[in-house]
């Protein structure tokens, strides 16, 4: 299956927080959408990793995702290296998507930036033929390179180089946020409160996506930077 988007996650709940409605956006717009988790978030405080791939699942549902799959590296621990970089390539090539999205390049959470970095270098040695990789049946995978790579902004403040007006799917990501249930805010919970899980951090989700909307003019949006200059074929596509 060749999908429209490609997103990976360092870990599940990651795209839903960031740029879930751009997800829900193109979804509705008939174009196959996916999301790649690296971790499955085990060394989190709240819930378990379990829990993370059921709430996972109910997420693609309400996104409506041709895709949601898990790599299964190690939470914290996962390295930008030859061996989880191959297991990048491989997805890359399978789905041959015609735009990846990838974690911020810096944040609080030091397994985004990591993230990030791996995301961008597998990319680019997905593209390259003498770098061999096999699928799950053992066949050559061809190379592929995606045009696009876009990062989304997570809990650090970052200048957006564009943003995608969300407006219309505000609620859809609202409910794939709250599909996590185990890692945010529930009154009367007896979890231990984290940074994610505190009622602050959920209105600063909202409270960005306000401001980005309103610099555009629209109610909200979701911010992305790219690694290379964005081009138009004219200015009337521009908000």
């Amino acid at each position: 299956m060749k999908l429209n988007i490609l997103a990976f996650a360092a870990h599940p709940d990651d795209v839903e927080l960031a740029c879930s409605g751009t997800l829900a956006k193109h979804a509705e717009m008939g174009e196959l959408v996916g999301i790649i988790d690296l971790t499955k978030g085990e060394m989190g405080t709240r819930g378990t990793p379990e829990q993370r791939l059921d709430e996972a699942a109910t997420s693609a549902d309400i996104l409506g995702l041709k895709v949601r799959e898990n790599l299964g590296f190690d939470d914290v621990f996962f390295k930008n290296d030859l061996a989880h970089q191959t297991e990048i390539v491989k997805k890359i090539r399978q789905y041959q998507p015609d735009i990846i999205l990838a974690n911020a390049i810096s944040d609080r959470h030091p397994d985004h930036g990591r993230a990030s970095e791996l995301i961008s270098e597998s990319v680019f040695l997905a593209g390259l033929k003498k770098f061999e990789t096999t699928d799950d049946q053992g066949n050559t995978q061809a190379a592929y390179r995606p045009n696009k790579v876009y990062h989304y902004i997570q809990s650090w403040p970052i200048t957006p180089d564009f943003v995608v007006d969300v407006s219309e799917q505000w609620e859809k990501k609202m409910k794939s946020i709250k599909a996590f249930d185990s890692q945010f805010y529930k009154q009367g919970s007896d979890e231990p409160e984290t940074y994610i899980s505190s009622p602050r951090f959920m209105k600063m989700i909202e409270a960005r996506a306000m401001e980005f909307g309103q610099i555009v003019g629209v109610d909200y949006a979701e911010g992305f930077t790219v690694e290379r200059y964005l081009g138009v074929k004219d200015l009337n596509g521009l908000i």
